[in-house]
């Protein structure tokens, strides 16, 4: 009986049980005849194990409603200490696992100063924060929340979200830097806003090889093809080539070209792009995650570059015969990827580079990666952000 009432006494000290558990044991003790049986204290054991899996269903559905804070709140013990205090608009300090990563203020957050919101160019981790507009500024990312903090290997990241225009994942992302083959979707944009004939035939010339990188080629010197294919080349292979062949056959030359890019950076507002050859074979040839993102946006609405870069392989007619070629994000057709633009680069100064529009749900993103340290570090960042971007939406939903 003592062992009874002690059972009793700690169910009554936890207030979620007074409820459902309680009633159900004091009325199972009650029925004392029943205790010195066997078939009694079974049948006590069974109403016992269905009440607590009873009350266990009924916590979990309170639970699942709970606002996320309060859920958090509730499931989190005190903890040992409580942190300093931060003075309002001051850098919020470090945590163990690295420096703060860069991210936009959110809506619930006033932007600090200009001086407390510059991160370290190297930063070890890129932040996720789905509240403020692509211009605002990057601002000190409080490192309490774990899903805000995304640790990537690229140096410069941006993510943007489709129609809002919310930066959803940022690091360094205004940083200006070399972009490699990321050039080749401005050279393809100036070259299908010439209107020109995509079936007149081009032909590769010796001053279409590279004598800067020495990089391989697909198509020799002499290789015939028409404008359209060249442009597939560019754009799925990368060719440099081809990029070179497109910009030398433009109206006036390579000069004429050069005018139309400077024109077509102007038009699109990019203040921090500097582009003076097709390839991106140049070092000179550099920007910003920001502005690359902006790029990629702008090269969405050319069905032409959409159509060559979403596919992973495709023909083009090389001297009158079928060429296949191979898309170089390796992520595009992969399973559970729908990609609708892509672009890769690669040279020495600029490392790893990736543009891309992928949807995810119901959401299209722009995803930038420059200055990564490899291909595959490459594609781990993407497919963190991925991740991440899903695990966002799940968080959200169930809020």
């Amino acid at each position: 009986m003592l062992k009874q009432e002690t059972t009793k006494q700690s169910l009554e000290r936890s207030p979620g049980l007074r409820g459902t558990l309680l009633p159900r044991l004091q009325g199972l003790l009650a029925g004392k005849a029943q205790a010195y049986s066997w078939k009694g204290a079974l049948a006590g054991v069974l109403m016992l194990g269905a009440s607590m899996a009873l009350y266990i269903s009924e916590h979990a559905q309170r639970t699942a409603q709970l606002p996320h804070e309060e859920f958090v709140a509730a499931n989190t013990p005190p903890a040992v200490a409580a942190p300093a205090t931060t003075a309002p608009g001051a850098a919020t300090p470090a945590v163990a696992d690295g420096p703060a990563a860069t991210a936009v203020p959110s809506a619930r957050e006033p932007a600090p100063p200009a001086a407390a919101s510059a991160a370290a160019p190297d930063a070890a981790s890129a932040t996720a924060l789905a509240t403020a507009p692509l211009a605002t500024q990057p601002v000190v990312l409080i490192p309490s929340v774990p899903l805000l903090r995304l640790p990537v290997n690229a140096k410069h990241v941006l993510v943007v979200e489709e129609g809002s225009g919310r930066v959803m994942i940022a690091k360094d992302a205004d940083a200006v830097v070399p972009i490699a083959s990321l050039t080749k979707l401005m050279t393809a944009m100036v070259v299908l806003d010439a209107k020109l004939d995509p079936n007149e035939i081009l032909q590769i010339a010796q001053q279409d090889v590279d004598v800067l990188k020495h990089s391989l080629s697909h198509v020799r010197v002499g290789s015939q093809m028409p404008r359209m294919a060249a442009l597939k080349l560019a754009l799925m292979s990368s060719d440099n080539r081809a990029a070179a062949a497109l910009a030398r056959t433009f109206p006036g030359g390579i000069d004429g070209f050069k005018v139309a890019m400077q024109n077509k950076i102007r038009s699109l507002g990019l203040t921090h792009t500097t582009i003076g050859e097709p390839t991106g074979l140049s070092p000179h040839n550099t920007s910003t995650a920001t502005e690359v993102a902006k790029i990629a946006e702008a090269a969405s609405a050319y069905p032409a570059i959409t159509q060559i870069t979403s596919v992973k392989q495709s023909r083009v007619a090389v001297n009158g015969r079928a060429r296949e070629l191979h898309n170089t994000n390796r992520l595009v057709g992969g399973l559970g990827w729908d990609i609708r633009l892509s672009k890769t680069g690669y040279t020495e100064e600029a490392g790893r580079c990736l543009t891309m529009r992928m949807k995810s749900g119901v959401k299209t993103y722009t995803v930038v990666l420059l200055d990564a340290s490899g291909s595959a570090q490459r594609l781990r960042d993407a497919a963190k952000i991925r991740q991440t971007l899903m695990s966002s939406k799940r968080v959200a939903d169930a809020r």
